[in-house]
Parts: C-alpha cells; structure tokens; sequence
C-alpha cells in the first residue's frame, strides 16, 4: 500500500481539476508543505474537504505530480495500471499489424491517463521513460503490469530524473532477454538503428514519422537539402529515400557523423556521397552564407533549449532569428520545414514566429501543411500543452 495524504486545492483552481485538468501545479496546493515523499498518493480535496481526484506526488519539470482517477475509491496498485495499459494497448492495434513500422508509442503519459511515464515498442522490446522519482516509486507495479497485458522480447528502461534534471546512467535492462544493439527498426519502410542501451536517447525521436514520410513522398526528389540540428540524421536518411540529388547534415554533437553513416548504411545510402557535418549549427549558417550556399529545402528542428560555446538558444525567444537565418540560405521557391517540441507556446504563436522573420526578412511565404503529433502520441483536450510538437512546411516565395 502507498502511503496518502490528503491536498487541499486553492479555490481558483478547483473548477480547473473538476473540469479534467490533470497536472498538479505547485501553485494550486494549499498545503504544500505536507508534501515529503515523492510516490505518495494524494487526494485533491477543495476547501470544503469535498473530494476532486486522485493522483501522485511527484517532482518533474511540469509540476508536481499527476492526476491518475477521478474516483475515491479508486486503488493505485497493479490491477490499476493494467486497466490503462490495455485500454492504450487497443488503441494502438493498427500499429501492432503494420509491418512496415516497427517502432511506436504504446503509452504516452497524461495522454493515456498516468503523467510522467512513456512507453515504446521497438520490434517486440519495450521502453519505459520514466520522468520523476514520484513515478518511479510505482515501477514493480507497472513493470508486473507491462509483464502481464503483453508478449515481450525484453524490456528496458530510461530513467530521466535526478537532482539536476539530468540522464542517470545506469544499466537500463530490466526483464526478458537482452538486446543485440542496434536493433533495426522499420519505419514506414525504411531502417533505423536503435540502441535502449545507450544514454537518454535511443537514435530516433518517433514523434516526426509523419514529417518524415511527408518529407520523403512529397518534397525530396532532386532537391538538394540540409538537416540543421540533425542528431541521427533521420531527415536526411528520408530526404534521400526520397530522391534528394545531396543532404547536407549539421549538429554539434560528435557522435552525430558515426551514427549518422550509420542510419544511411543500413538503407543502402552511399554515406560518401552526402555531406555531414559536425559543427556549432549557428555558426555553420553564418559560413553558409559567406559563401553563398544555398538550398533547395532547410529542415530547422532546434531543441527547445540549446547550449554551446558561443550561443544559448531558447525556442520561444530565439526561433524568431533562427528563421531569418533560414530564410537567408533557401532557394526561392524552395521549402523550410519549421519544426518545434517547446510545450511553452502553441501553434499560433508559432506561426506569429515564422510571420514576423519573413516580414524582417523582405521575404514572402506560403504555409503549405501543418503537422502536430501522430496518432500514437494520444494527448487529451484538458491539456492541452502535451500536444508539444508544432511542424510547419513553408515556401519560400520569389
């Protein structure tokens, strides 16, 4: 049994958690202070001690903790968890059937009705994210749970938490048998490399399958592009399925070239024949337009928040200025492929953002197709910020 305690809402907030609301903010509890054990069950009360929901404590960047039943007597434990497991199970059916994508999202957090943990499915493996120490706390129930609803090669986990916020290395198997990494995943046809084993990352963000196949069958053939921020190289690896006469692939990190020969090798890309560059994207722009390149289509999928020698990047301040220096290297008539995961503003500030750098820019635009999160990435009308990613393909007009 997990402990319990009781949470009394501020009066302004009530209407919000009665009306489906499910992050529970730091701001809204009146009694903070009774909060000690992240993994306790609290049960939000308003100022009459009249009950609202259930749910957890637990500390991420979002707040502090989640809304997991609207029932009193609801009990947190394993039977719990396997109810929402199934129902998001069953929901992702049709991805189970297809096999040209082997790589999905079984479980994406408030979504699916439990905030701070994501589940994946990598050709018969699992990966559970798991996003606090409150989360965590409840990992024999889930993982027994996980254990119980499906049929598993192995299971791994990634546990994105710590004081600092930061990646806790540490070996991430848990149960069934071990992976021989990388681990080839298909997506919509093409091949991807994956590793559970390694770091916070795996080798591929799922949330861009859309955008990719978009950029493939739509968009490519005999362009020449450039993937800005490009970690694995995956929008390269789509641009050239796809007819791209050359891709050009820019991110700081190191190990962004080996891994990106590798996602070309295992599509029987000729690696040689792309560009891949290992360099500060901000500085690689300016040099861009030093010597006068230009290109057919610009992907620019900067993380929210970037840090290098030379630059801080902030997505809701600097997008703006990371446009124009887009705009300043596309081909008129050609493509910029605008794409943001920052949860701190919406589309149409977005697009407020992509307005203002062409207007700065004397340029003119077209907006030709939107993109949000796929299918398997459920999110829920009451929260509306899980529905994070913004992706615009813009052309560039003469």
């Amino acid at each position: 049994m997990y402990k319990q305690i009781q949470l009394q809402i501020k009066p302004k907030y009530v209407n919000k958690y009665r009306g489906g609301y499910p992050l529970i903010l730091k701001e809204a509890i009146q009694n903070i202070n009774e909060l000690k054990e992240e993994g306790t069950i609290v049960n939000l009360v308003d100022g009459k001690n009249t009950f609202i929901a259930k749910g957890y404590y637990g500390k991420q960047n979002k707040g502090y903790g989640w809304i997991l039943s609207r029932s009193e007597k609801e009990q947190i434990g394993q039977k719990f968890f396997e109810k929402k497991l199934e129902e998001a199970i069953e929901l992702r059916e049709p991805f189970y059937r297809n096999t040209e994508t082997t790589a999905f999202r079984v479980f994406n957090g408030e979504g699916d009705g439990v905030g701070g943990i994501t589940i994946e499915f990598f050709d018969g493996y699992y990966l559970i994210n798991w996003y606090s120490k409150g989360i965590y706390e409840f990992r024999d129930d889930i993982i027994n749970a996980l254990q119980s609803v499906v049929d598993f090669k192995g299971i791994y986990q990634k546990k994105r938490f710590d004081t600092k916020g930061q990646y806790i290395d540490e070996d991430d198997f848990v149960m069934g048998e071990r992976g021989h990494f990388p681990i080839i995943v298909k997506e919509n046809g093409a091949n991807f490399a994956v590793y559970l084993n390694e770091s916070a990352m795996v080798g591929v963000f799922l949330d861009q399958r859309d955008v990719r196949k978009t950029i493939r069958d739509k968009y490519s053939q005999g362009k020449s592009v450039i993937n800005t921020f490009s970690y694995t190289g995956a929008f390269s690896v789509f641009a050239a399925l796809g007819g791209a006469v050359k891709t050009t692939s820019v991110d700081l990190a190191n190990r962004s070239r080996s891994k990106t020969v590798e996602q070309f090798s295992i599509n029987e890309i000729d690696y040689e024949a792309q560009d891949i560059i290992v360099e500060d994207v901000f500085n690689y722009f300016k040099y861009a337009v030093r010597k006068n390149l230009k290109f057919d289509m610009v992907i620019l999928d900067p993380p929210s928040f970037a840090r290098s020698k030379k630059y801080v990047f902030s997505a809701e301040k600097d997008y703006k200025n990371l446009m124009k220096e887009a705009i300043a290297i596309t081909e008129d008539n050609g493509i910029i492929i605008a794409s943001t995961n920052a949860s701190s503003f919406g589309m149409s500030k977005f697009k407020g953002f992509i307005e203002t750098a062409f207007k700065e820019s004397n340029s003119r635009y077209t907006l030709l197709e939107e993109f949000t999160l796929p299918e398997d990435f459920r999110t829920i009308k009451e929260f509306p910020e899980g529905n994070y990613l913004k992706v615009v393909f813009i052309r560039k007009n003469k």
